[in-house]
């Protein structure tokens, strides 16, 4: 089989054109040379606990919900699933809980009203009397006269 000139030039121009192209690669991907075929690395490993898992009770709601979202928009009605009852307190622990909670509070108002029992006959709280408020007003510039007696 013998090889024409024109056919090794064609050759030796198409090499060229190929290496050329290589070096264009290689300067895109950080100047390495560019193998014969190219690796793409896979996505990193995601740091953490990885793929959250869903209970089967969770998974059946959802689907639940989604039957009915559906059944809805095509017209259809869906009977919705029998709920399980909720437990309750039966009375006997009601009427124990009660008992506690109302001991406890005769206790701490028996306390409360031993530390601060109010003065009788007079009004906590509210609007302040003239005569209160004028006691204060003495009081305050007796209070500011000896500060001020105190600086000379």
């Amino acid at each position: 089989m013998s090889i024409s000139i024109a056919t090794l030039k064609e050759a030796i121009n198409i090499k060229e054109t190929i290496q050329q192209l290589e070096d264009r690669l290689a300067k895109l991907f950080g100047g390495k040379s560019a193998p014969a075929h190219i690796e793409v690395e896979s996505a990193p490993a995601k740091k953490g606990r990885g793929r959250s898992k869903m209970s089967a009770a969770a998974r059946a709601k959802i689907s639940a919900a989604q039957k009915a979202r559906w059944a809805k928009s095509k017209g259809v009605t869906v009977a919705p699933k029998e709920t399980p009852k909720k437990r309750g307190l039966s009375p006997e622990g009601r009427a124990k809980i009660v008992a506690a909670l109302k001991a406890r509070w005769a206790k701490q108002k028996k306390g409360v009203a031993k530390a601060a029992a109010p003065a009788k006959g007079k009004k906590r709280g509210g609007k302040l009397s003239a005569e209160g408020r004028a006691k204060i007003v003495a009081a305050l510039k007796k209070r500011w006269a000896a500060h001020k007696k105190a600086k000379k």
